[in-house]
This record gives structure tokens, C-alpha cells and sequence, in this order.
């Protein structure tokens, strides 16, 4: 490709928010579009265990979530477009050579590696909207690009259904790749570099940890990173169980991709809803209001799961208001932890999405594993992490909630 200067780009808010969903998609895609199809997997691949089979999206996550502390620092010094680069050339190998394993042991390496190595495609976005905006404007445009992300998980599991139905789960993988070669054109020849001059870092071990250091011990951010964990840890514990509950216990069938593609909707709605109400209410107010509204519902469908055991018309409504909830919460959460940190933004969106990723992607998969063929341990787990993400928020905010921080929204980048 010719060379081309990033300073000589200007990109258009909506052309950015569709641009980084995209990006961030692409794992999500990577995951979601895998649930209709762990059975044939499972059975090509002669796996046995019918919890180890999760482990597609299990070992996936929590890979991502350990790659989440690489990006960061090199980002702040080398620049993001690079990172993105080199995070979508590695997707686009990887997925084509999960495309050809036969051996299962060696596919959750492959996904492994992937994971790792992409997670910049999560790491990124955020650092972007970090350095063109701050407080509930970057709250604001974090929804926009969630309500377009969300819609990802809504069609992915028909997606992958359809490509199966048609040449089998493989090419699942080569549509994965094709994806990624798109977003790697769009990234090359309209993203700009969002990364001052004033800013860049040096790629020093020192200066590296003191950096995530100060990303993590902030007050004002910790309690919202690993509340936000806990409550992501739901959602993953969701995805990995969702195939067995809802097809296995419930027993759908074929509707099983349109039922969670709904549920999923809910939160691409409410996303959009939050980025119309956040810069009225604040951050704060939206998203403290979310929780305990989440904690509510949360413990409404433990009440479910013992009063009507196996009852999709309780748990499916209930669960589609809790997915709804995290639209008003995630985006949220994630700008008021990184507001304090626009001189080392890559670094402090690294740490924070490793802390974020990571520990959702253990909660998630310890609560995948817990399935006993009722909805029990999921209802549980989403109530005890609303509870102690809660607590937490408390914690960071010092005990007083509903407060809002005025601040004024910045623009330093070719931004039009």
C-alpha cells in the first residue's frame, strides 16, 4: 500500500463511531458467532465433555483479557494506527489457520494466541475516544459506539448458523478473516493518528509499570474497573452457558439464535438511549441508577428460578431487562475510569481492560462451568456480582452516590 500520513485524514463522528464498533466487533464476532455451532465442533473435533466445549469462548476471553495489558504502552509510544494494524493483520492469519485444524487441543491454542494478540481491537477504541473527549462527552460517544457494536452479538449467532448451514463451521473462520481484512483497508486509509506528540511515552519498563500503576490505584477509577468486571463476568458467564440453557434446559431448539440475539438487542437500545440521556443526568447518575436497578432484577430472577424452574417465559424477559441495564452501565463505567488519565491514555485503557477483560473472563467461565442443567448457578452469579460491583462503586465514590463531576468535552484531533 502506498504510504499515507495520518495527519492528512479527517473523519467524521459517525464515520469514527461505525469505525471503531467495527473494530471492537470483530471479537466479539469471534465469539458470538460460535455458540449455535459448539456441537458440531465438538462432535468433528471428538470432544466429549459437554462443559469443555465452551472453552471455544472461555479460552478466547480470557486470552484477550491477559493481551489487554500489551497494546497500551506501545500505543502511547509508537502511535494507536499502528497497534490496530497489527492487532487486525494477526486476526485475519489466525482465523485463517483455525479455519484448517483438526485437533481441538491445538484450536484452543490457535484461539489463544488470537486472543492475545487482538486484543488491541478492545484496548484501542477506548484510548481514541479518551483523546478526543472527556467526562460524559466521552461517555456519550462510548455509547454511540456500543449501540453499534451491541448489534453484533444480536445477528452473530444466525450468522455463524447461516455460514454453517451453508459450507460448515470452518468457514465461519474465513468470514472472520475477510472481516478483518476490511477493517484493516478502512483503518489504513481513514483513521487518523490520535496520539500527540506531547503525549507519546517512552517504551521504558519504569515508566511502563509506573503508568498502569497509576491507572489502577486511583480511587476514583479501581472501584468502577472491577465493578464493571464483575458485572461483564455476568454477561461472559451468560454467553458460555447460553447454548446448554437455552437449548438443552430449555429446550428451543433452532430458536435458540434468534432468542439470544434478542436479549442481545436490548442492550444495543438502551446504548443508544444512555448516549441521548448521559450528557443531561451525568455518568454517574445513569450508571448508579443501572446498578441498583440490575441488582433488583438480578434477584428477581433467583426468585424465578426457584418459583418457575424451567420456565423460558420468566427467564427470558427478565434476562433481556438485565442486558438491557448493562447498556446504561459499561460505556459508563469505562469513561469514568479513565477520565483521570489523558497524558497515558493507552496505557491506562491497557491495564483497565486487562483487569476488565480478564476478570470477566475467569467469573464467566467459572460460572459456565457451574451449569448443572438448571438456570440456578447463572441467577446467582448475576446477583452476587451486581451486589459486590455495588459495593464497589461505593468504594470508589466514597460512599456517596448519584454525584456528578462537571466537565468541559475536549477535541485535539483532525475530528470532524
Amino acid at each position: 500500500m502506498p504510504k499515507r500520513k495520518s495527519s492528512d485524514i479527517q473523519i467524521g463522528r459517525r464515520e469514527l463511531v461505525v469505525l471503531l464498533a467495527l473494530m471492537m466487533s470483530l471479537n466479539a464476532l469471534a465469539i458470538d458467532a460460535m455458540l449455535p455451532l459448539l456441537d458440531e465442533m465438538a462432535r468433528d473435533l471428538a470432544v466429549v465433555d459437554e462443559n469443555r466445549r465452551q472453552l471455544v469462548v472461555g479460552v478466547y476471553t480470557i486470552a484477550m483479557g491477559v493481551g489487554a495489558l500489551l497494546p497500551g504502552s506501545f500505543a502511547d509510544r509508537f502511535g494507536r494506527r499502528p497497534v490496530i494494524l497489527t492487532s487486525l493483520a494477526a486476526y485475519c492469519a489466525l482465523s485463517l489457520i483455525s479455519a484448517f485444524l483438526t485437533d481441538f487441543e491445538v484450536l484452543l491454542w490457535v484461539r489463544g494466541i488470537t486472543g492475545v494478540l487482538c486484543a488491541g481491537l478492545m484496548v484501542m477504541p477506548m484510548t481514541i475516544v479518551r483523546d478526543i473527549y472527556e467526562g460524559d462527552a466521552m461517555a456519550r460517544l462510548m455509547s454511540l459506539v456500543s449501540a453499534v457494536f451491541i448489534t453484533v452479538p444480536v445477528v452473530a449467532p444466525s450468522l455463524g448458523a447461516a455460514i454453517a448451514a451453508v459450507a460448515g463451521w470452518r468457514f465461519i473462520f474465513v468470514g472472520l478473516a475477510v472481516m478483518g481484512g476490511v477493517a484493516a483497508t478502512w483503518v489504513w486509509f481513514r483513521l487518523p493518528e490520535t496520539l500527540t506528540e506531547d503525549n507519546r511515552q517512552h517504551i521504558d519498563v519504569p515508566v511502563i509499570v509506573r503508568n498502569m500503576r497509576l491507572a489502577l490505584i486511583n480511587r476514583q477509577a479501581v472501584g468502577y474497573v472491577f465493578g464493571a468486571a464483575l458485572l461483564m463476568g455476568g454477561v461472559f458467564g451468560y454467553v458460555n452457558s447460553a447454548q446448554q440453557l437455552y437449548q438443552d434446559f430449555f429446550g428451543v431448539g433452532a430458536w435458540f439464535p434468534v432468542l439470544f440475539g434478542g436479549t442481545a438487542a436490548m442492550m444495543a437500545f438502551s446504548s443508544l438511549v444512555n448516549s441521548r440521556i448521559v450528557m443531561r443526568f451525568g455518568a454517574r447518575r445513569v450508571s448508579h441508577a443501572g446498578t441498583l436497578m440490575f441488582i433488583v432484577v438480578s434477584a428477581t430472577q433467583v426468585w424465578s428460578s426457584y418459583a418457575h424452574p424451567g420456565n423460558i417465559y420468566w427467564f427470558l424477559p427478565l434476562m433481556s431487562v438485565n442486558l438491557g441495564l448493562l447498556g446504561f452501565l459499561g460505556a459508563n463505567f469505562s469513561s469514568i475510569a479513565m477520565q483521570p488519565f489523558s497524558t497515558i491514555a493507552g496505557a491506562a485503557s491497557s491495564v483497565q481492560t486487562f483487569f476488565r477483560m480478564f476478570g470477566a473472563a475467569m467469573v464467566g467461565v467459572v460460572i459456565g462451568q457451574a451449569y448443572d442443567g438448571t438456570a440456578l448457578p447463572f441467577a446467582w452469579s448475576l446477583l452476587g456480582t451486581s451486589v459486590a460491583a455495588l459495593l464497589l462503586v461505593l468504594f470508589s465514590e466514597r460512599g456517596v452516590l448519584f454525584r456528578r463531576l462537571h466537565q468541559v468535552p475536549q477535541s485535539t484531533v483532525p475530528v470532524r
